[in-house]
Order: structure tokens, then C-alpha cells, then sequence
């Protein structure tokens, strides 16, 4: 059955005073036996005791989660020496910033690539009684539903989008990381978390297709090379005849063009340095 409970402030008062008044009692007390009065005095350390009990300490950055016989009675936020409800119980919980990174899972993209993704999250308890009552151990909580969140928007995007079109683990990091800050902090809101932040810390391909999807990104940053040094190529030679013919240096017939535009495009395309033949004879028999 879920737990529905929302934090709400407790009593709570200047732990000095109730230092005072307990001190005040103690002596009372010490006083009533000096003086023969041992009934009055018994009474006067149970009230004493009763007052310093409640006599807490809470630093910041910490909270006390007050329960009266196991009812929740509230959170005290107050910092220093407070003085709380007698007969009561009191659980520390920190509501200090918290970060960890999930281990690196191996998980499926939506291509159906085996990869490897971790990510860090930052979060912070922001209603002590859900994280309390409504879980049984809110920091374990938390780190499985990251993890499962992590896995549900892993295989959601593909590794990488060669077209850049779309979004990708790899190019869209920043995207998917508060996809998955959204998706963690509604698996978690049920704990009373704040998720602060998430951030990818490790992505890459599982080891099994590293080297072929490693080949295969070379293979495509070689043929997107080829096809930006082609199109410069054919710039450079459809300006170079421009100008020959625009300033009358060469008449240049269909065939003539041909060769010149193949011997252009050998020199800027091919890998290695050209070496040119002087041609002394005639294109025609």
C-alpha cells in the first residue's frame, strides 16, 4: 500500500531555555534531597529528565523527522540546540545535495547496438516525510530508478545518427540527458527527491562491435572527405575553363575540355602528389 504523507513543520522551541529550565530543575532537585525532601526531589529530576531528553542538535544542511508513538508529527529544519517534543523519536535525514554515477550498463540502442552508458546524478531529499515513510531506503531507491531510467532512454535513441537529422546518445548529449533528468524524477518523486541534475559520464560501444562500428565510422568520414574534395574539385575546374574561355586565353573544343577535366580531377582528387608529363605532340592522329 502506498505511503501518502507530505512534510509539515513540527514544534519545536530554543533549546537554551529548555537547557536552563532542565539545569534549574536539577538543582531543585539536589536542593530538595539536601534538605530532606526526597519526594519532591525525585519529581523534580523526572522533569528534569523529561526536558533534556528532547534536546537536540541539528546542523545545517540536517533535519529531525519527529514521531509521537509512531505517528509522524513533523520535520524540524531549525538549526542548533532546539528543544523538541517529549516522548518522542527522532530521525536524522540530510537534505544536503547527494551525486552519484550509476555503474556503466550494457544496454541495446535503438538500432539494436549493444552499447555502454553511465550517468551522474545529482539529487537532493526535498520532503523528508515521503523519504521516510514512503520507501524503505531512499537512497538505494534512488540509484535503481536511475539506473532504470537510464536504460529506458539508452534504447530509446540510436548511438549515433550518421545524417545528423535526428537525435543521437553521442551528438545530442545534452538533450538526452534532460530527458533522462525528467524521466528519473518522476520515478522518484514518489521518494520525496529532487533530481538536480544528469549528465552522460561514459558512452561508447560494447567491445564485442567496438572495432566494426569503429571501422565503420572511419569508413564514413572518408567517403564525406571524398565527396567534399570532389565538390571542390569540380568548382575549381568548372572556374578554371570559365576563365580560359571568358578571357580568350585557349579555344577549347569538347575534347580538349575532356582531357583537361580529367587531368584536373586526377590532380586534386588523387591521394598522392601528381607528377606531370609535358606533352609535346598533339591530342589528334
Amino acid at each position: 500500500m502506498r505511503v501518502d504523507i507530505d512534510e509539515h513543520s513540527a514544534w519545536a522551541m530554543n533549546g537554551f531555555l529548555a537547557l536552563l529550565v532542565a539545569l534549574a530543575l536539577a538543582v531543585g532537585a539536589a536542593v530538595c534531597f539536601g534538605t530532606g525532601l526526597p519526594p519532591v526531589g525525585v519529581v523534580l529530576i523526572v522533569l528534569a529528565f523529561l526536558i533534556a531528553t528532547p534536546l537536540v542538535v541539528i546542523q545545517p544542511g540536517q533535519t529531525r523527522v519527529v514521531q509521537f508513538f509512531g505517528r509522524y508529527v513533523g520535520t524540524v529544519r531549525r538549526t542548533g540546540l532546539t528543544w523538541v517534543m517529549p516522548l518522542t523519536t527522532r530521525r536524522n535525514v540530510s537534505v544536503r545535495v547527494n551525486n552519484f554515477e550509476t555503474n556503466a550498463l550494457k544496454v541495446n540502442d535503438a538500432d539494436g547496438n549493444p552499447v555502454e552508458i553511465a550517468a551522474i546524478i545529482v539529487w537532493q531529499v526535498a520532503d523528508t516525510a515521503k523519504a521516510t515513510f514512503a520507501v524503505e531506503h531512499y537512497t538505494d531507491f534512488v540509484r535503481v530508478q536511475s539506473e532504470a531510467a537510464l536504460r529506458h532512454v539508452a534504447t530509446t535513441h540510436p548511438y549515433d545518427d550518421p545524417n545528423g537529422q535526428g537525435t543521437s546518445l553521442r551528438g545530442s548529449t545534452d538533450q538526452v540527458s534532460q530527458e533522462l533528468a525528467h524521466e528519473v524524477a518522476q520515478r522518484v518523486v514518489i521518494a520525496g527527491v529532487e533530481i538536480l541534475e544528469v549528465r552522460i559520464s561514459h558512452l561508447a560501444y560494447a567491445q564485442e562491435i567496438a572495432q566494426a562500428m569503429l571501422q565503420r565510422q572511419q569508413a564514413s568520414a572518408i567517403i564525406a572527405a571524398r565527396e567534399r574534395i570532389v565538390e571542390g574539385a569540380v568548382s575549381i575546374v568548372e572556374m578554371a575553363i570559365g576563365r580560359l574561355e571568358s578571357e580568350s586565353i585557349v579555344q577549347l573544343d569538347e575534347e580538349r575540355k575532356a582531357a583537361m577535366v580529367s587531368n584536373l580531377l586526377v590532380v586534386l582528387c588523387g591521394d598522392q602528389r601528381a607528377t606531370p608529363v609535358v606533352n609535346t605532340g598533339s591530342l589528334y592522329h
